[in-house]
């Protein structure tokens, strides 16, 4: 049997940790996973030792607020899997704290591969060392990344974005608005706030009075929101109160797929869910805010460039960016309704979407067994 150590710390690594787990289980029959994964992954039979939503912190506030409980699930972690040694230990996203894991254990002579590269082309280029310290490979799903961490003496392996071939293509609009009993005379408008509690409390008000600015101008407007767990649903509705049947919101219990699917334009807290908007082939809108503190840091810390997904991997301003003080209503309200159909600027953005996807298409499954396999071979041959 097979023996596999994974760790995906939010929504978004779930659905690539189940993708994964998918894969190695069509080559390796008797994988059995351990570690931290969501309800995705659980689905795929991944024995989860804590809850992933522990791990669901973003910001240097909120990260220094969880810090012990963060640190106690780190030690107990690398403890359980120094006294079960797996045969590969896979981090996925979540660096902050998969970083610390993979070293520890890296040092102790198990493999380890992280599944998406931390972002220190971006931002916080000082965690370089640490990275050739911790992982045997990295597995990283932008092109840029490869000839990147090559330049800085970390060996890698580009696999695409695995949501590039989950995704369908072309999308059915109206057959989705259908399912969601929207009618066709509707402007449909997904809010996407983020899935940690900590995006859910910073965004919705801002959110919300995105979306009255838009209904007062769009009386047929309808508004999409998806929280993929009922506790960041019901905080939410808390937040805002009675916005929600103002508004007419229609709260989903879901990954954001089926509303990008079958909305119009899309406001979206900068994160994967960019990527997705662009796949969905869905305008966008993106914006970010964070507490004070964390934006003084991040500022301080980040080279120049941009945050939004497709205007990283294309290297130009598709996507219009509000950030922290420019995240205005008026400033967001403008750049959405400059979206919606018809519009020049739509148009622009859709062809800008078919250029990049053509740039993340790759045989991503055969690319991934491809690293992990270099990397299990390492471990044989010790």
């Amino acid at each position: 049997m097979l023996k596999i150590g994974v760790v995906a710390g939010e929504a978004s690594g779930d659905q690539l940790g189940a993708s994964l787990v998918r894969t190695l289980k069509k080559h390796y029959p008797n994988c059995h996973f351990e570690g931290i994964g969501g309800p995705l992954m659980m689905a795929e039979g991944v024995h989860s030792l804590f809850a992933m939503e522990k791990l669901s912190v973003r910001g240097y506030w909120e990260v220094i607020r969880s810090l012990r409980e963060l640190l106690s699930i780190r030690k107990q972690l690398i403890n359980h899997f120094l006294q079960n040694p797996p045969d590969l230990f896979i981090g996925i996203d979540a660096p902050d704290f998969n970083l610390g894991v993979e070293e520890k254990l890296r040092a102790q002579g198990i493999k380890t591969i992280q599944m998406v590269a931390p972002t220190v082309w971006a931002w916080r280029e000082g965690r370089l060392p640490l990275i050739q310290r911790a992982v045997d490979r990295l597995l990283v799903i932008f092109p840029f990344e490869k000839t990147y961490f090559a330049d800085h003496q970390v060996t890698s392996t580009y696999i695409g974005h695995p949501l590039v071939n989950q995704i369908p293509y072309p999308i059915n609009r109206q057959e989705v608005r259908t399912l969601l009993s929207i009618g066709p005379d509707k402007t449909v408008i997904a809010l996407l706030l983020g899935s940690r509690k900590s995006e859910i409390e910073y965004h919705a008000k801002l959110f919300v009075e995105v979306a009255k600015k838009i209904k007062a101008q769009h009386s047929n407007a309808v508004f999409l929101l998806p929280f993929i767990n009922p506790g960041l649903k019901q905080l939410f509705s808390q937040l805002v109160g009675s916005a929600v049947t103002e508004l007419s919101l229609l709260l989903l219990d879901e990954n954001a797929h089926r509303a990008l699917s079958a909305a119009d334009a899309a406001l979206v807290a900068s994160g994967t869910a960019t990527l997705e908007a662009a796949l969905f082939d869905c305008p966008q809108v993106v914006t970010y805010k964070l507490s004070a503190f964390t934006a003084w840091m991040v500022r301080r810390k980040k080279k120049k460039g941009f945050v939004a997904l497709p205007n990283l991997i294309l290297n130009e301003p598709v996507i219009d960016e509000w950030l922290q003080e420019s995240a205005t209503v008026t400033n967001i309200t403008q750049s959405l309704e400059s979206l919606l159909p018809p519009s020049q600027q739509r148009e622009q953005m859709l062809m800008a979407y078919r250029r990049m996807r053509d740039l993340l298409k790759l045989d991503t499954e055969s690319a991934m067994i491809e690293g992990i396999q270099l990397v299990l071979e390492q471990s044989h041959g010790r």
